[in-house]
């Protein structure tokens, strides 16, 4: 076999997370402020445990670490923890602002980039700037707190801390010799004239399973120490391992036990606490930790002073066998392991000539595989608490997700970032799976099933939204991340699809389906509500809430997303129907969904109800009052976009295939004139009659696409803002018995205290919205190819083909991360570290949402999630 197959070779051993993939990125790295650890009695999950707490507090649901490791069920954790001389604390897991310190919500304050891995992690490295003056946390609360909602965030950069070079870059990296015997390597650089001290621990822990009421207290694990540089692991479930660290002068023990001396002020189940390692090294407390050399939590312990402008490298390695010499072959494993993950991504990045670009969509595809996370969350468990822990308050029965009992997760899934939000998100995974799928497509077709079984989908149907609040609606994208990730695995499999993956998704989405169709079409009218639909702040109300003026709304976003998610699988019952006949039915079943949700949005048959409004040439959300009026809130924002979102091309041979299906579609065209009026068509000697379905057509679709391609509205320099510029000089109001609101053009952060203000959707570029775009535009030039001609930009005189104007909009997108002609990088902003430092700059932030006029990166700047869309996108302009 040649060396160019061996990550692929590793993927096709088994499909679940075991394997190569037992061990791998699976640390959150905040579980402090989350909803699970949460057992306050008014749900304020950002106190009950905060990050000050978090070195004294064992933990009920996972554990957090700083480039860490572990088992696929968390039962044994690796992470780093590092020590200047300066700070107060360890710096045993990454800072960050709560909801309430923050002027624009939580806000991770380090600088930290994951730059390489393979899909099994046989090889991943991470980097980390780590300041060597004392860590400026009260600054960082303090400043944060000074600055209102219409100021930008202070950042850890503004401090000054990085100005003079003052710091360490800390690479982490891990190599697999074998499914479980793992090589680690960190290299510390000092950037710095002046020499500077450093303390290394890297840490192994297990996860507290033991003091909650469930295990006999026999079974707790146990770890030793043999000698100064060894480790031993003994865990029922997991194993017997053992972890050499090369030269190493000591070992440090204590307990993954809370100190509730420090927190509570009473007695401590042991002399030997979590926070025992911080207290011995940081404050000399030599009675904190175990002279046996025993515990439950265990740090090797490397202390040196980096030379300037040098280095020193560390190496361990953790592992079930037992080598003579285990650091005998440690560089060639090493060299062997990235040669590998060169040669896979070779395959993957072939015609991408760029390195810029191959950089950036390494870099993307490596935050994918970073941020996945072994998410642990038992409903019940957590209502009812623990046999052996103080009862919650009585409030939590019928409190958050009290009606999700049925729910137990314990799975590796991926998450839209792991510090700001180290919790799955329905929709946004949806768009991780994509990306995923180029890397492991098995790995992105479990994602899209485990969150449609049992254990997740509520019994009526629901798609858990998000801890904070799994009842929350998301847009119906899942059918549509189905399909995608069936045509990319059917490209890279020759050709050949998994039509039972395609077959189990699709009975699941139509329990889902069901549930949208029977509670949120209110009328009974084919015009969806729906509520949040993921975009916070994007409407007039908080769409999540009760309605200040009563009534009830009809969202064109929601009936878009309806009428997506109808094609969406009548598409698919088409696929499955290739190989079983029968699914014909529901592709008919689908094919009529659609055209009575596109008839109610044309307001055909001289119906009341229509939420385009032909003066505006324009889709608005519809506000229908208590006493029987209708209004239409006249806001332009991606919400009149998404009807674009619903497209689907078939061709006559596709048609010729499904006979049944072919005849019923035959049969709306003659008999159902007004349905029929929906659907395009052309003719082509010798292939037959192609038909487009689509809310969009003729007119309409002109109009949309017109304000969508303007300057002066949708259309940024970086891609499509989710508001319109037009609303800068003519904001929105509406005014009611309550009061007035007003929709402003916020092309950055959030103004209003809306979801906490840490989200919004008032003018800036998210990368999933413009990703679907893209893919509708890519329909649409299917059937009108070259022939039909769109300006872009408007009223800029250029002409060209839609195919030319969605590569128009990505490469707008991608110049988001590549220098612009005065040699800026526009996330950057005014950073000159990112800008001018190539120590900094070679490495790649992947920001929650950009700002609509300028580019700068805004939001989670980890969150590869979605934003690591931008590799497909690459992938689309580059690989022909």
């Amino acid at each position: 076999m040649s060396e160019i197959d061996a990550e692929r070779a590793r993927l096709k051993l088994r499909k679940d997370n075991k394997g190569w993939k037992k061990w791998g990125p699976y640390l959150t790295e905040r579980q402090w402020g989350t909803v699970r650890e949460d057992y306050s009695q008014n749900g304020d999950a950002w106190n009950n445990i905060t990050h000050d707490m978090a070195r004294s507090k064992a933990y009920r649901w996972g554990e957090e670490g700083i480039g860490g490791i572990s088992d696929n069920k968390q039962h044994i954790c690796f992470a780093f923890a590092f020590w200047n001389h300066n700070d107060h604390i360890l710096k045993e897991r990454f800072f960050g602002l709560t909801g309430n310190e923050s002027n624009h919500g939580e806000d991770v304050k380090e600088l930290y980039f994951y730059q390489d891995s393979t899909p099994t992690h046989s090889y991943q490295k991470m980097l980390y700037k780590y300041p060597q003056a004392a860590f400026p946390y009260e600054k960082l609360i303090n400043e944060s707190k000074k600055r209102t909602r219409l100021e930008p965030e202070y950042e850890l950069l503004d401090t000054g801390i990085f100005d003079k070079d003052a710091y360490f870059d800390i690479s982490i990296e891990y190599a697999k010799a074998d499914e479980q015997d793992i090589l680690i390597k960190v290299t510390v650089e000092n950037r710095s004239n002046i020499p500077a001290p450093l303390t290394v621990l890297p840490t192994l822990w297990f996860r507290n399973t033991w003091c909650w009421g469930y295990e006999k207290y026999s079974h707790k694990p146990i770890l030793t120490g043999i000698g100064k540089s060894i480790i031993e692991v003994n865990h029922r479930l997991v194993g017997h391992f053992k972890l050499y660290a090369e030269k190493a002068k000591e070992i440090l023990f204590c307990d993954n036990e809370t100190n509730f001396e420090r927190l509570y002020n009473s007695a401590n189940p042991t002399n030997y606490t979590k926070d025992g390692i911080n207290d011995y090294i940081v404050n000399n407390d030599k009675e904190a930790v175990n002279p046996n050399h025993i515990g439950t939590k265990a740090s090797v312990k490397y202390d040196d002073v980096i030379p300037a402008n040098g280095k020193k490298v560390y190496r361990m390695r953790f592992t079930n066998q037992t080598p003579s010499d285990a650091f005998v072959d440690f560089d060639s494993i090493f060299e062997k392991r990235l040669v590998e993950a060169d040669e896979f991504y070779a395959s993957l990045q072939k015609g991408i000539e760029e390195e810029k670009l191959r950089s950036v969509q390494r870099q993307a595809y490596a935050g994918m595989l970073w941020t996945k996370q072994w998410y642990y969350y038992n409903v019940l468990e957590w209502i009812k608490g623990d046999p052996s822990m103080p009862k919650p308050d009585l409030n939590r029965k019928d409190g958050r997700n009290s009606s999700w009992k049925h729910m137990y997760t314990s799975n590796i899934l991926s998450m839209p970032d792991k510090w700001e939000y180290p919790w799955f998100a329905a929709w946004d995974l949806a768009f991780h799976t994509l990306p995923l799928a180029r890397l492991d497509p098995e790995f992105a077709k479990r994602q899209l099933s485990v969150i449609l079984r049992e254990y997740y989908m509520h019994p009526n149907g629901q798609i858990p939204a998000y801890e904070w609040s799994f009842s929350d609606v998301n847009p119906p994208v899942h059918a549509w991340a189905t399909w995608k990730v069936y045509e990319i695995d059917k490209e890279m499999n020759g050709g050949k699809g998994d039509i039972v993956f395609l077959e189990r998704i699709f009975h699941k989405l139509l329990l889902n389906f069901t549930w949208w169709v029977n509670l949120k079409d209110e009328g009974g009218n084919n015009i969806f509500g729906g509520g949040f639909l993921g975009m916070d702040n994007i409407g007039v109300f908080d769409r999540s809430a009760a309605l200040p003026t009563g009534g009830h709304l009809e969202q064109a976003d929601g009936t878009g997303w309806m009428a997506m998610y109808s094609l969406n699988m009548l598409r698919i019952a088409c696929e499955i129907s290739l190989e079983n006949p029968v699914y014909q039915d529901m592709a008919s079943k689908f094919f009529e969904h659609f055209l009575h949700i596109a008839g109610a949005m044309q307001a055909i048959g001289g119906d009341q109800l229509n939420l385009w409004d032909e003066d505006d040439q324009f889709y608005y959300d519809m506000l229908h009052k208590e006493n029987g009026e209708a209004e239409l809130l006249k806001v332009r924002s991606m919400v009149g976009l998404i009807p674009l979102f619903a497209v689907e091309v078939l061709n006559a041979e596709l048609l010729e295939k499904l006979p049944d299906f072919k005849r019923r579609v035959e049969w709306v065209l003659n008999n159902r004139p007004d349905l029929a009026s929906l659907i395009s068509s052309w003719y082509q000697p010798g292939k037959g009659e192609t038909r487009l379905l689509s809310i969009l057509r003729g007119h309409r679709m002109k109009m949309i696409m017109k304000r969508m391609f303007d300057e002066t509205e949708f259309l940024s320099d970086f891609g499509i803002r989710s508001l319109s510029k037009y609303h800068k000089e003519h904001p929105y109001k509406f005014t009611y018995e309550g009061g007035t609101v007003q929709v402003d053009y916020t092309p950055a952060e959030a103004t209003g205290d809306m979801f906490g203000g840490n989200s919004n959707w008032r003018g800036p570029i998210w990368f999933p919205m413009n990703y679907l775009i893209l893919d509708s535009l890519e329909k649409f030039s299917s059937y009108y190819g070259n022939d039909y001609e769109v300006e872009f930009p408007t009223n800029s005189g250029q002409m060209m083909s839609i195919k030319q104007a969605a590569e128009g909009v990505s490469k707008r997108l991608l110049s988001l991360f590549i220098p612009d002609s005065n040699k800026k990088i526009p996330m950057y902003g005014e950073y000159e570290k990112f800008q001018n430092d190539p120590v900094f700059n070679k490495n790649h932030l992947f920001f929650e949402y950009f700002d609509g006029d300028t580019g700068k990166g805004l939001g989670a700047n980890h969150q590869t999630g979605w934003t690591g869309l931008i590799s497909e996108i690459i992938r689309q302009l580059y690989v022909k």
